[in-house]
């Protein structure tokens, strides 16, 4: 194999493009990236003489399927919902298909297919999902070839801003899909705790959160993520009382966010009319029904703050009580926010985003009980080369490099749980920084990922 299609080449692709780039040169691979602007596309392979850019309408079925024809491994870094195109293709015309998104039921009905014609399905192998699999993985499967037991697992990430880019009262600057941050949690989040299933509906999630603490960078929240079930199987505890996978955000968020949830801000299910004739403060004023004091303090009263609190300081600080048009046509009062902050939470040029992963293992090993934790922390460089788009493109680019030079060869519809994976993966994330710090009962440890 030596020709790699590429699809998609937006900012969260450019560290997977430079690192499978230099890796061509190397073992003389062909790549070719593919996106609805050829200029970009152009912009991002620069001169090297190995590779091409072209221009794709991936809704041109004629289009892609001309370029899928000619590759041997298919990356798609678009949007989930139009991996299934992609996918299908792939399946019909015989190729390898890697992705950094969730697996989707449709995607897992192409397993068979997949199997059936020895070719890999590699899913979920950016961040989180991703990096969280195999790190947790390794350590797990670690444990038990001690003879431990594990008797809790909890697992956290946050996309976060780094503190000396931290200039504003939320803590916060978007630095993936914004969209994903302001429906966060619609679902109900479950998860396991001593055995007994907990169940986390959307008006309690920012409300109900939890603290840990991260050395040298102080407190966070953690929300529970949608469903941290799946992963006993997944991860093979279907034996272990506790499991919990979550999200987390700098002192102060949760609180914050919880009063846009209270105020039906974050709601995607309607769409307001003539919303585009509205001001913020008019949307805030619809969404209120009792009449008694100033459009603040009664905010205020129905999230149970006062007036002059910080949560009060977190809202004015977005604007969302400004007399300032949304200028939005029917959008719905989630997409509304989603406007307003992406002005306010955006990368400056000169800022530096920050991943924090953090694996938390309760253990038994021979007789007695353990508590070990392991920390990722990665500073990004700029608003371009980000902590986020390293460590979502890197482990993808690991990952085709291996299976381009046949070092990984299991056909299906996968996620990268296995050791055959994780084992190389996390060996080489290590030159590039992605190394956890693992601390067992106050005990700091060597690293082992």
């Amino acid at each position: 194999m030596n020709k790699i299609l590429i699809i998609g080449a937006g900012r969260s692709s450019t560290v997977l493009i430079n690192y499978l780039l230099e890796q061509s040169v190397t073992f003389q691979w062909s790549v070719v990236l593919a996106d609805s602007n050829l200029e970009l596309a152009k912009s991002k392979i620069g001169d090297y003489k190995n590779a091409s850019a072209v221009c794709l309408d991936i809704h041109n079925e004629e289009n892609r399927q001309k370029f899928i024809q000619d590759a041997d491994v298919v990356i798609s870094m678009l949007p989930q919902f139009l991996h299934m195109d992609v996918a299908r293709d792939c399946i019909t015309y015989g190729k390898h298909f890697v992705c950094a998104s969730y697996v989707s039921k449709e995607m897992k009905a192409l397993d068979e297919e997949a199997r059936a014609k020895g070719l890999v399905f590699m899913s979920e192998i950016g961040l989180d999902p991703g990096i969280d699999h195999m790190s947790a993985m390794q350590v797990i499967n670690d444990i038990k070839a001690r003879g431990g037991k594990i008797k809790g697992f909890y697992s956290y990430t946050g996309g976060l801003i780094a503190p000396e880019s931290d200039d504003n009262p939320w803590h916060y600057k978007f630095t993936w899909n914004p969209r994903n941050v302001v429906v966060a949690g619609q679902t109900t989040a479950q998860f396991l705790e001593n055995g007994k299933l907990k169940l986390m509906p959307h008006k309690r999630l920012f409300r109900d959160y939890r603290l840990t603490e991260v050395t040298g960078l102080g407190t966070y929240e953690i929300y529970p993520n949608r469903d941290s079930l799946s992963y006993l199987e997944t991860y093979d505890l279907q034996d272990t009382p506790t499991i919990l996978r979550g999200t987390l955000r700098k002192r102060g968020f949760c609180d914050a966010w919880h009063a846009f949830v209270k105020m039906g801000l974050t709601d995607d299910g309607i769409h307001i009319q003539q919303s585009d004739k509205m001001t913020y403060r008019d949307l805030v004023e619809a969404m209120l029904h009792n009449e008694k004091g100033t459009l603040e303090e009664r905010v205020a009263n129905l999230i149970r703050v006062e007036v002059d609190s910080k949560v009060m300081d977190q809202l004015r600080w977005t604007g969302i009580f400004e007399d300032k048009l949304i200028e939005q046509k029917n959008a719905s009062p989630a997409q509304i926010l989603e406007h307003l902050l992406l002005e306010k939470w955006s990368l400056k040029p000169e800022d530096k985003d920050m991943i924090i992963m953090k694996h938390e293992f309760d253990y038994e090993l021979h007789g007695e009980d353990h508590h070990l934790s392991s920390t990722l922390v990665m500073k990004g460089d700029d608003q371009v080369n980000t902590a986020m788009a390293k460590l979502v493109g890197l482990p993808l680019g690991i990952f085709v490099k291996m299976l381009m030079n046949g070092d990984y060869s299991t056909p299906g519809v996968q996620i990268p749980v296995m050791k055959e994976v994780y084992d190389p993966a996390l060996e080489e994330l290590k030159h590039y920084g992605v190394v956890f710090e693992e601390v067992e009962e106050g005990e700091e440890l060597t690293s082992t990922q």
